[in-house]
């Protein structure tokens, strides 16, 4: 009896220790880690769906962005779920298919077992963009080239087995065609290397494709429907004939590392999907041509969850250089 009072009162403690640790946090700034170069469309979410943090009706303490930019994002997400910190003061940004898929094709430290999701802010469809004075005006016209001039289309992208790799891989199977890829450390630079004529053509994401539409050419969406809120003359893969889904739609939000107090944890999922829905921040949003969709923590493991078994079946055949 004496023991089982014992272990009771233990357990009383433990779970006061979390209440006081939840209404306590935060009580300082949070960092959030974005694995991709500052500009991109990551980073350019970010700070547009955390800036409502500071207000006392959510968390009360701002974000502070910290970019580790590098490899896709493995570079930034393996020190994250490696090294952060677990006490709710290190949080960091996810990308889907980016870190799901990585984790299958290479020997990475993070994956969907050692990663907590807290909520999604927004799904970003890829796009196939052209130079302003490029000859191509629709896939048609690249498929043509590229089968005359098999590989000579180079094509950028922000890393290996990231929503852009995906979508050109899907590209390169259902057009049949041989391309070029080169990767990026993130979106901004290889949209530069597109509008700066490095490279021929470039996969990328819409919000980041539609603030430089004046300097580009939009030919192709990779999704099952035009986006009609931001580019709706663009039509899509599929509408051009050529079979290629929403597979590469990156899906974006706020994860912590596994062992973070789930107090926290479930103090964060409460708040933070409200943060996003904020009057300003989807005003914002808007403004800078980025889907929003906001989903929550359980919505977000079993998109996780999803995807990993879809990705898991769509990359089996290649080899981790992408090829």
């Amino acid at each position: 009896m004496k023991r089982l009072i014992a272990w009771g009162a233990a357990l009383a403690s433990i779970a006061a220790a979390g209440m006081a640790v939840a209404g306590d946090y935060p009580d300082r700034p949070i960092s959030l880690m974005v694995s991709y170069s500052p500009g991109g469309a990551t980073d350019f979410q970010a700070r547009i769906v955390t800036m409502m943090s500071g207000d006392e009706k959510y968390l009360g303490q701002p974000f502070v962005i910290v970019n580790k930019p590098g490899a896709g994002g493995k570079v930034g997400w393996n020190n994250f779920a490696s090294s952060a910190s677990t006490d709710g003061y290190e949080l960091a940004a996810y990308n889907v298919p980016h870190f799901i898929a990585q984790s299958i094709k290479f020997d990475t430290k993070y994956n969907i077992e050692n990663l907590e999701p807290i909520a999604n802010w927004g799904a970003d469809p890829a796009v196939f963009v052209v130079g302003k004075d490029s000859p191509f005006n629709s896939i048609a016209d690249v498929v043509k080239y590229a089968k005359e001039n098999p590989g000579k289309i180079t094509v950028s992208g922000a890393g290996l087995f990231v929503g852009h790799h995906i979508a050109y891989l899907q590209i390169e199977k259902a057009t049949g065609v041989k391309l070029s890829y080169v990767p990026h450390k993130g979106g901004a630079p290889a949209l530069k290397s597109v509008i700066g004529g490095q490279v021929m053509a470039g996969v990328n994401n819409l919000s980041d494709a539609f603030r430089s539409k004046d300097s580009l050419k939009i030919i192709g969406i990779a999704d099952d429907e035009r986006n009609t809120e931001f580019l709706p003359d663009v039509p899509t893969f599929k509408e051009q004939g050529f079979d290629v889904d929403d597979s590469s739609v990156n899906f974006r939000g706020i994860m912590a590392r596994k062992g973070t107090p789930q107090p926290v944890i479930d103090k964060l999922a409460k708040l933070v999907p409200e943060m996003f829905k904020d009057a300003k921040v989807l005003k914002q949003m808007k403004a800078g041509g980025s889907p929003v969709k906001i989903m929550t923590r359980e919505q977000v493991q079993a998109m996780w969850k999803k995807r990993q078994a879809y990705l898991t079946d769509l990359l089996k055949d290649l080899k981790a250089d992408g090829k």
